[in-house]
């Protein structure tokens, strides 16, 4: 493996950016914008209380990112207040997920983050009324073909995304948080039952902290893409690090990945924070995390694969193997979601039968 990023080095130590050179802050800032990650540098730069010493076009760069970002958070906030409306008649709570989640409980991992839709969680049973008021009030369901429809409504873990026909905001529907057809499905009750009401949010939601680990490990290390991945393992790392400083977090995380089957996902979150990001995990949780570790050259090969994947997707970042570590990945994140013959089935009408189906342009 090449030396490690400039990004890296920063996400890990915020206080060496003061110490860059113009041409170091040039290159860092290419490979920020390329992982979604400049507006959190700046942040970060505020953080280690360094801002004032960064080159006077670095802070006004920062200062833009900011202030897309800021933008976006009024953008999310207003979202919210349509889709609570929306679901009111319903009496469900609103369960935020993944970015919408972090941003709506101000927790640190929403820091400069952005995303393009909002994730939420209701009972799989409710998803017919939750889909016709969303509906009503302006959302329209995509992904109109007739084999998309099955596959996301008897075989995934959503509703195919619903997009606002004014707005363009996007929402997906999650009724739990791993396909259908995967070996392991964490029961999704386990997780609304310990969802925990937003502090001063009247009606918000999120998981609870072990479990919202626990998504953000299952999200990022059941994919099949990881063109945001290093801006996943930084909301793992930036939820450990808030979480942890909480009485229980650190005994408990562990006890929950294995009532949820998650201890694999876990393993890996805890292991590639702590190469990658300098994570501060207590040795013993790392210990008990190695229960969920696949046999040594299993672990060999994803160690080679998940360590050039979640590199900043830049080119000063890559190596010869990169393309083949993300191929790899695609096929394994596919893989995870079906058993053999269905997922041989599947990637046949994607390539051969969907394309033939679309109408011309």
């Amino acid at each position: 493996m090449k030396e490690m990023p400039l990004l890296l080095r920063a996400l890990r130590a915020p206080a060496c950016m003061a110490r860059l050179s113009e041409d170091e802050w040039d290159l860092l800032l290419r490979q920020a914008l390329a992982s979604n990650l400049a507006a959190t540098l700046g942040l970060l730069a505020e953080e280690a209380g360094i801002s004032a010493a960064l080159p006077a076009r670095v802070r006004r760069r920062l200062a833009w990112s900011r202030t897309v970002w800021e933008r976006h958070l009024r953008a999310v906030a207003f979202e919210l207040r349509q889709i609570q409306k929306a679901l009111r008649d319903t009496g469900l709570p609103l369960i935020l997920l993944k970015g919408a989640a972090y941003t709506a409980a101000g927790l640190p991992a929403g820091g400069g983050r952005l995303f393009s839709d909002v994730d939420i969680l209701v009972p799989k049973e409710r998803l017919a009324d939750v889909e016709s008021v969303l509906m009503l009030h302006g959302w329209a369901g995509s992904h109109h073909d007739e084999y998309d429809q099955r596959y996301y409504r008897e075989w995934m873990h959503e509703l195919p995304p619903m997009q606002h026909v004014r707005r363009a905001s996007v929402i997906d529907v999650h009724h739990a948080i791993l396909p259908e057809t995967a070996a392991v499905r964490p029961d999704p009750a386990r997780l609304r039952a310990g969802a925990r009401a937003i502090p001063g949010r009247d009606g918000y939601y999120t998981l609870a902290p072990c479990d919202m680990v626990l998504h953000s490990a299952v999200h990022l290390f059941s994919e099949g893409e990881y063109h945001h991945g290093l801006r996943d393992l930084f909301d793992l790392h930036r939820l450990l690090c808030h979480f942890g400083a909480d009485p229980g977090f650190w005994a408990a995380l562990p006890a929950r990945a294995r009532e949820l089957e998650l201890a694999r996902p876990l393993c890996y979150a805890l292991r590639y924070c702590t190469r990658l990001l300098g994570t501060p995990v207590p040795a013993g949780v790392l210990d008990a995390a190695r229960a969920g570790a696949p046999n040594p050259a299993l672990l060999a090969l994803m160690d080679a694969l998940f360590l050039r994947a979640l590199q900043p997707p830049h080119p000063s970042c890559a190596d010869a193997f990169g393309a083949a570590a993300r191929a790899a990945l695609y096929i394994r994140g596919n893989w995870l979601r079906m058993p053999p013959l269905m997922l041989s089935r599947h990637l046949f009408h994607k390539a051969f039968l969907s394309p033939k189906a679309e109408p011309a342009q």
